[in-house]
């Protein structure tokens, strides 16, 4: 471990993200699609990915601005579904919160699903390594996605209605949280969450705007708090 340099770990980095790409291309591709069917233009397809770089919140709040949703219920959907990226800053800091201010604030910029869930696990499996290692992994994670998500978007932004409906792009957005999401059900907080986050989301699926998700994420976030702190007070 010792040996290792921080270029090898850059390296190591991007080797475990690129699979991901096998579901970012057709994801990007679909957002694409998706936004100039809905009447944006290029420059403003690319800029939500550029400036977003969070599919699921891409979609729910281009869903609401479709359905001529108040300006405000659009925005506070895409950060409700982003408050997860709230978790995944605290669960980074001990590792990298001792970075210069603006390597944190790249970080954040690129701290999508994947990458923290590579950066997580390698940092839990090797807490030891210094910070530069620990930084350059987590950029060489994001290094073959945040790219080719761009390049993604544009293709299907430039292509839209040419690609054929029999491609299904719209597996990508289930099958990649399914691959997140499973191997970190490891506790019982996390479970309670996860469960709590889709009865919620079944039973309010009624409620306008998406509103039902956002109660659902926070309700989630908020049993899956109160569990850990149960299971503390139960070890003491």
């Amino acid at each position: 471990m010792t040996g290792d340099s921080d270029r090898s770990l850059f390296w190591q980095g991007f080797r475990h993200g690129a699979p991901f790409l096998l579901v970012i291309l057709p994801f990007g591709a679909l957002f694409g699609v998706v936004g100039t069917e809905a009447g944006l233009n290029l420059a403003e397809v690319m800029g939500f990915s550029v400036l977003v770089i969070a599919g699921a919140a891409q979609f729910a709040t281009l869903q609401l601005l479709t359905e001529n949703a108040p300006a405000f219920i659009a925005v506070a959907t895409g950060l409700a579904v982003n408050l997860r990226m709230v978790m995944y800053s605290a669960s980074l800091t001990p590792h990298l919160g001792a970075a210069p201010l603006w390597k944190r604030a790249l970080v954040s910029y690129m701290m999508v699903d994947q990458s923290y869930a590579l950066a997580a696990a390698k940092y839990e499996a090797e807490p030891d390594r210094p910070l530069s290692q620990k930084l350059a992994y987590f950029f060489g994670t994001i290094a073959p996605i945040a790219p080719l998500w761009y390049l993604s978007t544009l293709i299907g932004a430039k292509i839209g209605s040419a690609i054929p409906p029999e491609f299904a792009l719209d597996f990508a957005l289930p099958i990649t949280f399914l691959a997140l999401i499973a191997p970190g059900l490891r506790t019982l907080a996390h479970m309670a969450a996860a469960g709590t986050s889709v009865l919620l989301g079944l039973l309010l699926a009624f409620m306008p705007y998406n509103l039902g998700l956002m109660i659902a994420a926070l309700a989630a976030m908020a049993v899956g708090a109160q569990v850990e702190l149960w299971q503390e007070r139960q070890a003491r």
